[in-house]
């Protein structure tokens, strides 16, 4: 079964852009090994992959939300979504777990499941990982000027709007449901099942609300809610155990009906757009 809690969000896309830097940048790549994977490479032949890395080097590793892409001394320039179970690995680091699992930790190299492995030329080395193959590899000749990175929206972490910017971003959609909005991409990019159940649960708000029916205050609340969950979270390098202890993160999964915040009130779940969302109605108005 899938381990929900390892979903890739934001934190996690921003853990992977630094072994990118770390590793990767002012280094050339001297062999890229590719899976033959038409899916993950969106359709590109492991070849063609292979040849466009192949020889160049890596100028810059930059993020917005969940993609990121690696800027090459010559286009096109690779972007990498790590979907649902993707990781980047380098040889000696610890793999990052979000959260518990039942399975071992794979600390084998090249790791199972690779789809992408970056021989860089003094020594180093990348894995691109992907078991559920729902992550992709695409190449675009200007990455951030292009879909899918140009239809995002505003990270939380690198251009959190102003308190004034973000009213107006939520006075344009009155009529949408305040965890629905915080998962759409469009909205704000990054931001996944978990973070958007935080931020509520920090800012003292119904998901189910309408953006629309916020009172100033209520707006000011959502507004550093969503800050402070984002930087805490990177922060932490999105490791589990370096959250704080009284986040609603570590009492919110497998639907526990016994689950109960650290002040102990009661966890509730119910499905909103089709996503699983965990709050507290004693506190949640």
């Amino acid at each position: 079964m899938l381990d929900l809690a390892a979903l890739p969000e934001l934190p996690e896309a921003e853990h992977t852009r630094r072994i990118f830097e770390r590793v990767a940048v002012g280094r050339r790549v001297a062999r890229a090994d590719v899976a033959e994977d038409p899916i993950v490479l969106d359709g590109r032949p492991a070849a063609w992959v292979a040849a466009r890395l192949t020889g160049r080097t890596v100028r810059e590793a930059h993020r917005r939300g969940k993609y990121l892409w690696l800027v090459l001394d010559e286009g096109p320039h690779p972007i990498v979504h790590l979907g649902m179970t993707g990781t980047l690995r380098s040889p000696g680091d610890e793999p990052l777990r979000l959260a518990s699992s039942p399975r071992a930790v794979d600390r084998s190299w090249p790791p199972r499941f690779t789809k992408l492995l970056l021989a860089l030329d003094d020594g180093g080395a990348l894995a691109f990982t992907n078991a559920r193959r729902l992550g992709r590899i695409l190449f675009r000749d200007d990455p951030a000027g292009e879909p899918p990175i140009a239809r995002l929206g505003f990270d939380p972490l690198t251009d959190m709007p102003s308190r004034a910017r973000f009213a107006a971003l939520l006075s344009r959609r009155p009529r949408a449901v305040l965890k629905a909005l915080l998962l759409d991409q469009g909205f704000a990019a990054g931001v996944g099942n978990w973070i958007a159940d935080e931020v509520l649960h920090r800012a003292a708000l119904d998901p189910r609300r309408r953006a629309g029916s916020l009172a100033d205050a209520e707006v000011a609340r959502l507004h550093e809610a969503l800050r402070h969950v984002v930087v805490t979270a990177v922060r932490a390098g999105a490791s589990k155990d370096a959250l704080p202890a009284d986040w609603l993160f570590h009492r919110r999964w497998g639907k526990d009906p016994d689950a109960r915040t650290a002040d102990g009130e009661r966890v509730e779940h119910l499905v909103i757009g089709g996503r699983t969302t965990a709050w507290v109605p004693s506190r949640q108005r």
